[in-house]
């Protein structure tokens, strides 16, 4: 460890981040890479590292670390007056900010809205969708780029813009989607750049600490969050995704019908397709990674599932919905 600084987090692949004083006497984040990697130490003023969109595991200890000192009244340092300025922290939950909402377009046309949301691994940022929002051919759905709306104001979640990301390139696709013995998965997910991103981007991101755990207990019945933009409804002034609460409605853990996902019981509506649906921490039990996003990511949201023989006079819809387990991500984020 650094003289004169503060642990912030490890990484499974030994990467380190430090809180410590920079020679201008100002605290920085020390970020000390694996030695295998060959990569050379860097460091960044805590005031950009919190408002770059870096919403992992480290950012979420550092604000944990600053929420410790205020909370116990500590001697802070002289410096404390910047790491004050530097926590700059939206007032709606991080959950909200993980989602973004998508339009996705051919050339000038706008074609359909859906949802999505962020991962992060191993420094590495991901937008994640349905496979069927970027690419469908039973209903010819073909968009060559989609949007997500940014916000990029932590003080003023009313300023946003959108982020356009190109879905070919030389007409070769840019996402990634994955296949199992049971047919086409339908989850995509797409790399973002960050140094393409706003500067000022805000956002919060899942990682692979937010994954269910082996010996994870997910009851049939458990409540879960669906965090999305049902028919593109959403807050229109501070631009955020709304969530329908469900219910786990098969075995968890099981292939349903022999297909990688699960059922909830939940009501959702076109536009929801690629939201995260998540359980608490504290319904499971797992201790909490990240003071600042305490959720559990089970699955990614596909679709709602209907009886193609039922009377449409006589029988109600199902209500029912199919999620494909979130561990496809560690496979489709690997590359």
């Amino acid at each position: 460890m650094k003289a004169n600084s503060v642990e912030l987090y490890v990484g499974p692949n030994g990467d380190t981040w430090l809180l410590g004083i920079g020679a201008d006497e100002l605290p920085v984040v020390h970020h000390v890479p694996n030695a295998a990697s060959g990569g050379r130490p860097s460091e960044i003023s805590v005031a950009t590292f919190l408002s770059s969109g870096q919403a992992g595991p480290q950012r979420d200890a550092l604000l944990q670390l600053i929420g410790q000192f205020v909370r116990d009244r500590a001697n802070l340092p002289p410096t404390s007056s910047g790491i004050r300025a530097a926590l700059s922290r939206p007032a709606a939950d991080a959950l909200l900010l993980t989602g973004a909402r998508v339009r996705t377009f051919a050339h000038t046309d706008h074609l359909t809205n859906a949802s999505s949301f962020f991962f992060a691994r191993d420094g590495r940022l991901f937008l994640v969708t349905s496979r069927h929002v970027i690419s469908d051919e039973p209903s010819g759905h073909f968009p060559d780029r989609l949007e997500i709306e940014l916000h990029i104001d932590p003080d003023d979640l009313g300023a946003s813009t959108w982020f356009s990301i190109p879905l070919y390139a030389e007409g070769v696709s840019l996402w990634r989607q994955g296949e199992d013995d049971a047919g086409s998965i339908d989850v995509a997910v797409l790399e973002i750049h960050r140094d393409r991103l706003p500067a000022n981007a805000v956002f919060s991101s899942f990682g692979p600490e937010h994954l269910p755990r082996p010996g994870d207990v997910v009851p049939v019945g458990a409540s879960v969050l669906v965090v999305g933009f049902p028919l593109g409804f959403h807050d229109s002034l501070h631009h955020l995704p709304v969530v329908r609460q469900g219910v786990i409605a098969s075995a968890f853990g099981l292939r349903f019908q022999g297909k990688g996902c699960f059922i909830t019981d939940a009501r959702t509506h076109r536009g929801t397709s690629g939201a995260p649906v998540v359980m608490s921490n504290v319904s499971t039990g797992q201790a909490t990674t990240g003071a600042r996003l305490p959720w559990m990511l089970l699955g990614v949201h596909s679709s709602a599932i209907d009886m193609g023989a039922r009377d449409l006079h006589i029988d109600e819809t199902l209500g029912l919905n199919s999620a494909w387990y979130s561990d496809v991500l560690m496979t489709l984020t690997s590359f």
